[in-house]
């Protein structure tokens, strides 16, 4: 009897491993269209762009943005929707939006506006708080006024952080606005105490003991750790209630997130932002030097804070990658973590073989697919090869 019992539990975990093999990634392909004015490229490159890509692999969603160019998310939505593609508008929440709205700045805990990191042509990178309900506000309407009539499945909202190391301690330590300051006492966090402690201990004040997959960076400073988990609560939650917003008139919502060993520094708080998301994007950048890729941020930190110990000696190789992948495990949305595609000699230096070891490492962990990062207009073909070969 034992033996039949056996037999039938071997038969069932080779049927489930032979499914799993078998299983067709889902893919997330991203335009990026550059700033509010002037759009990089016409309808017809976008349309010809995806349709060669989708002949190659399996495409589910677009998300294109964020010119205001609203013929062109007209025509390139009847064809993805023709063909059973969602089309998502790329919005930047926190930063970009200067262009078209008012904002008010996000400050450091010197009242300070910390430095920017200007990538390219309408991507300065510079934040806005978090707190001013005005700021949140302004987003949405930006949405109705501009994006509403072009035919959005969804959105993905983007920059829905503070500042990072970019800027060096100044723009991790914030926002230190009046009404951050007030939502930092609700959570029991006194900021000027948290000024005074690093002024006082300066790189020690971020120093940890230990970092685990799951549990992310041990601070050794209670003050510190206490901070952080405050600002994950601050920044998250204000990003939650835009969310709730989006998805109260019908539209899909996905997330923008930096890798989990980095996010609570720029307050992202995944349990509270997976539970306002329809799928989260891990920006899981290991060949990306410029903002959110992993190895970037992390060395901005680690030359931002010499002092500061018990930071280990990452390695952005494929064992990082499952430590990140491990992380996001947890959440009950849907996960589509982002590998980066496009490719320029100096910020991106992807290859095929990169591209291929990656989303091995993705669909290990079960997830459904990627997103493809973050512009598939730069993408070489050749990138795509090993994608088609996996899953066709």
């Amino acid at each position: 009897m034992k033996k039949i019992v056996y037999m039938i539990v071997g038969v069932m975990a080779l049927l489930a491993c032979q499914k799993q093999q078998s299983h067709e990634a889902e893919y997330v392909v991203q335009v990026s269209l550059g700033g509010w004015h002037s759009p990089d490229y016409t309808a017809e490159q976008v349309i010809g762009r995806i349709d060669t890509v989708s002949q190659l692999i399996p495409v589910k969603k677009v998300i294109i943005g964020w010119s205001q160019d609203k013929e062109i998310y007209r025509q390139v939505g009847d064809y993805l929707h023709d063909r059973g593609i969602r089309m998502l508008l790329w919005l930047p929440v926190f930063a970009e939006t200067e262009e078209v709205c008012e904002n008010t700045p996000a400050v450091d805990l010197w009242g300070q506006v910390p430095t920017n990191y200007d990538l390219a042509a309408g991507e300065g990178f510079r934040f806005n708080c978090p707190s001013d309900p005005q700021n949140a506000a302004n987003v949405v309407a930006v949405y109705d006024s501009l994006f509403s009539d072009c035919g959005f499945d969804g959105v993905f909202i983007d920059r829905i952080r503070t500042q990072s190391f970019v800027s060096g301690v100044s723009g991790v330590l914030g926002c230190g606005c009046p009404l951050c300051v007030e939502r930092f006492a609700a959570e029991g966090v006194d900021i000027q105490a948290v000024k005074a402690e690093f002024e006082t201990q300066g790189d020690a004040f971020f120093s940890v003991s230990g970092y685990t997959p799951v549990e992310g960076f041990s601070f050794k400073n209670p003050v510190a750790a206490a901070f952080f988990k405050a600002k994950g609560q601050v920044v998250s939650s204000s990003v939650a209630a835009i969310a709730d917003s989006l998805r109260s008139r019908g539209l899909e919502v996905g997330m923008d997130l930096y890798a989990p060993f980095m996010a609570p520094f720029v307050g992202q708080d995944y349990t509270i932002l997976a539970g306002h998301a329809d799928f989260i994007k891990p920006m899981l950048y290991r060949q990306t030097f410029a903002p959110a890729g992993m190895g970037f941020e992390y060395d901005l930190l680690r030359k931002a804070l010499p002092a500061a110990t018990g930071y280990p000696d990452f390695k952005m190789d494929v064992d990082f990658l499952h430590t990140q992948l491990k992380a996001m495990e947890p959440y009950s949305c849907a996960k589509y973590p982002g590998i980066e595609i496009n490719y320029r000699p100096v910020v991106a230096p992807t290859s095929p073989e990169y591209i291929s070891e990656s989303l091995k490492a993705v669909l290990s962990h079960g997830f459904d697919g990627a997103v493809l990062s973050w512009n598939i207009m730069e993408a070489p073909l050749s990138h795509l090869e090993p994608l088609k070969q996996k899953d066709r």
